[in-house]
């Protein structure tokens, strides 16, 4: 009997020490599968954790940070701030200058969930299909609505997919917006058929790419 008690304090002691693989938190240069899986202000980018360059985080020394797009033009500034759960967020209004190579960030939109209709013409559609989302800039009011674009990952693949929807880089936060923050100016919001056409992992969260009007 004394055995059994012994067993089971020291297997009780282990479930409290170490915390559930599913529910585990992650810190700088952690890996991690999901945007959520990090501490604080963190983010998940390239399968890691590390500092959020839109927030402007340094919890890691800002080794952390992915690659500079390189091409964030000074003439896009930063319209103001948002709060959603006490992290703020910048808002804008425009995006860098579109080219014939544009270096974004492409994150993931799963289309399909909860039914939700695109901005572009209304329609739900499915997330195996080649579709978009754009930064509000770049949406530029509608004018790119179910045009075709390239989009280029690191890897050399590419997949050509429709703009359907808006990522709205001016508002958030609220319960139009499912209390999401506001898009940052610079990405490039792609369903799963795009990361899959792109040969991409959708748990690294975040990833550079190379966009172009087709």
């Amino acid at each position: 009997m004394a055995k059994l008690i012994s067993s089971f304090i020291l297997s009780l002691i282990i479930s409290i020490v170490m915390p559930s693989p599913g529910h585990a938190v992650s810190y700088c240069n952690d890996p991690c599968q999901s945007l959520d899986d990090c501490d604080g202000q963190l983010i998940c980018i390239n399968a890691k954790c590390n500092d959020d360059p839109e927030v402007g985080t340094t919890e890691c020394g800002g080794g952390g940070a992915p690659p500079s797009t390189g091409n964030l033009s000074t003439s896009c500034q930063q319209l103001g701030t948002l709060t959603c759960l006490g992290r703020s967020y910048p808002t804008y209004d425009c995006s860098p200058p579109v080219t014939s190579s544009t270096m974004a960030k492409l994150t993931f939109n799963h289309f399909s969930e909860g039914g939700i209709t695109s901005k572009c013409d209304g329609r739900v559609y499915g997330n195996d299909e080649l579709i978009v989302a754009l930064s509000t800039g770049w949406y530029d009011n509608g004018l790119r609505c179910l045009k075709m674009i390239k989009v280029m990952g690191g890897n050399g693949r590419s997949v050509e997919a429709k703009v359907v929807d808006e990522c709205d880089s001016l508002h958030g936060c609220e319960e139009g917006h499912e209390g999401q923050p506001p898009c940052p100016n610079n990405i490039v919001d792609g369903s799963r058929g795009v990361w899959e056409g792109l040969g991409l992992d959708l748990h690294q969260g975040i990833v550079d790419v190379v966009w172009f009007m087709v």
